[in-house]
């Protein structure tokens, strides 16, 4: 009865400390990855509460990304702490055998795996697509903070505008040219109208309606004849059709694993994912998100070689730590090529269960020799 209520304190402790750790560098990444995000608003003029919304949902594919390495700080902790304060030479000497130990390291890790499958098969995939819909759902807010001085703006598809002066939402000197048909309602003879072209001394911004004083249109013709050109004092423009050219096609990592998997194995060949380069790419994504969560258990495994009583550097905290960083570096390093080398994909995922047999055994054998020695 001690012994489980020892067993409890020592898990939830551990699992405390990982999801501190997982909190804390999810923090941190999430601020440092919010400061790109800010060209939403910035550069393509999304509102403010579009680009919270979608920093928001990408914590979901930052978060797991830590799940390895947090699960290392926090096991490296806890069990550091408990041999610095000699908790664990009273928990031996009252009976309570080291494998016992290992066996919760184990259990808990197990957790933590499929917790680490939850999110990379279902959460993080599901969040991400909804960010990325977000984006094709939402227009953009405002016309005025994509425009620049003296800088060329594309951030709309087909449409290119530079001003000379920008003073608050009045512009000075303004050239516009598109040629992704935003604009060609404002020629004669829509059907031959090429690109269209728009020089203004003066506009004026307002959210997404665009004011031109004392300026002309010149439209381009398909078949290179005359240009059209047409002069006006003032022209009102509604920028609210132009679509920004910001992503918004969900990308392969935020497809459902479900969606992956039918395509993988040719259940669904008319995706628009199917196709071959996809699917060379599917065996990685596949690979990270059902396979890399069993490397977890192996971490544990390498973490519990400091119960063995050595004084050996080899065995000390600080190379236990450098063998399972060097092992979660490896990971991240061989998937990337898990889709383009058979034997580097065999490998891949037959070592977890080979470490984990091979650490496991050596644990025992340890342990059973210092048992014998006493």
């Amino acid at each position: 009865m001690l012994q489980n209520k020892i067993y409890q304190n020592f898990f939830i402790e551990i699992i405390k400390t990982f999801f501190v750790v997982l909190f804390g560098l999810s923090i941190i990444a999430l601020t440092v990855r919010a400061v790109s995000f800010l060209d939403l608003v910035v550069d393509s003029g999304y509102p403010i509460g579009i680009y919270f919304q979608y920093s928001f949902l990408n914590i979901f594919g930052i978060a797991p990304k830590f799940i390895p390495f947090s699960f290392l700080l926090a096991l490296m902790i806890f069990i550091v702490k408990h041999i610095q304060d000699s908790e664990f030479v009273i928990l031996w000497t009252s009976g309570v055998k080291k494998m016992q130990l290992v066996n919760l390291f184990f259990f808990t890790s197990i957790l933590i795996l499929i917790f680490y499958l939850v999110f990379s098969v279902f959460l993080t995939p599901y969040t991400l697509n909804k960010s990325r819909l977000l984006l094709s759902k939402e227009q953009f807010n405002s016309f005025l903070p994509t425009v620049k001085s003296q800088q060329f703006s594309d951030t709309f598809k087909g449409f290119t505008v530079i001003v000379e002066k920008k003073i608050d939402n009045e512009l000075k000197n303004i050239f516009l040219y598109d040629k992704g048909n935003n604009l060609k309602n404002l020629s004669s003879n829509i059907k031959d109208t090429f690109s269209t072209t728009i020089i203004a001394e003066k506009g004026l911004v307002e959210k997404r309606k665009f004011y031109l004083f004392n300026g002309q249109i010149i439209s381009s013709k398909k078949d290179n004849t005359e240009n059209e050109i047409i002069k006006f004092e003032q022209l009102s423009i509604d920028m609210g059709n132009l679509s920004t050219s910001t992503i918004k096609k969900p990308k392969l990592q935020e497809t459902s694993t479900v969606t992956i998997l039918k395509c993988f194995l040719n259940q669904n060949p008319d995706s628009d994912i199917c196709n071959l380069n996809a699917k060379r790419e599917m065996i990685p994504l596949l690979n990270r998100r059902l396979a890399l969560p069993f490397y977890i258990p192996v971490v544990a495994m390498i973490c519990s070689l400091l119960l063995i009583n050595t004084k050996k550097n080899y065995s000390n905290k600080i190379s236990i730590f450098i063998y399972s960083f060097i092992l979660l570096i490896f990971t991240e390093m061989t998937v990337r090529y898990t889709g383009i080398n058979n034997f580097i994909r065999a490998l891949f995922l037959i070592m977890p269960v080979i470490l984990i047999v091979l650490l496991y055994s050596l644990l025992r054998l340890k342990f059973a020799k210092e048992s014998i020695s006493k």
